[in-house]
């Protein structure tokens, strides 16, 4: 599949109608998450005929563009069960598969390698400092191979250290920085859009 055909498909994912501000609830869209996924496998080999894990997946758009290149197997893992609705939905309307899993990622259990490859768009950790740590963290003790993640252009220094000093990455690389098109979608927002620059992480294990 090509990007762009990729990139098409994903814009009729439907997003969060009531996102919730505790969760950092907010769309990935379909630029970024074609690119995401699509460097992901056309670069490195790690969606297609991989089990793939999509954390705090939301309305399920990177699973579902897992599941369009061709992974063997995807799972989608969130918190909140009204965006898992959503997910089933889109799931439907576009014809692909994927298990969803009403859990918090800090609970999961899983044990031996089950998961190749963990895809994500953590909480920036805005609002909960430490979030996008913690979901590092459980990635990185799930995935046998790689996990790619979304974090704050801002917090790269951090991020960097955090993973290999602390979490024990055995790489952790900025495959290219994006601009990350932040609709408003909460009553404090004041800008009908800003744009946030974030960088593609790739982490090893």
């Amino acid at each position: 599949m090509k990007l762009k055909q990729l990139e098409s498909i994903l814009g009729d994912v439907s997003q969060f109608s009531k996102p919730k501000i505790d969760l950092e609830q907010y769309p990935t869209g379909p630029h970024i998450a074609s690119r995401m996924v699509y460097m992901a496998e056309t670069t490195f080999g790690d969606i297609s005929g991989k089990v793939v894990a999509d954390f705090g997946c939301g309305c399920g758009t990177l699973g579902i563009a897992a599941s369009l290149l061709e992974a063997s197997y995807v799972v989608g893992v969130d918190i909140d069960y009204q965006a898992l609705e959503v997910a089933q939905n889109n799931m439907q309307e576009l014809e692909v598969e994927m298990e969803l899993v009403l859990d918090n990622i800090q609970d999961l259990s899983w044990r031996g390698p089950v998961v190749d490859t963990v895809i994500m768009n953590p909480p920036f950790g805005t609002r909960r400092k430490g979030a996008d740590m913690e979901f590092l963290s459980a990635a990185l003790k799930t995935a046998t191979t790689s996990v790619y993640s979304l974090h704050k252009t801002s917090t790269r220094e951090h991020v960097q250290r955090g993973a290999l000093r602390d979490l024990k990455a055995k790489t952790a690389e900025v495959l290219c920085e994006l601009r990350y098109d932040l609709p408003a979608s909460y009553k404090f927002h004041k800008k009908r859009e800003v744009d946030i620059a974030v960088d593609l992480w790739r982490f090893t294990i």
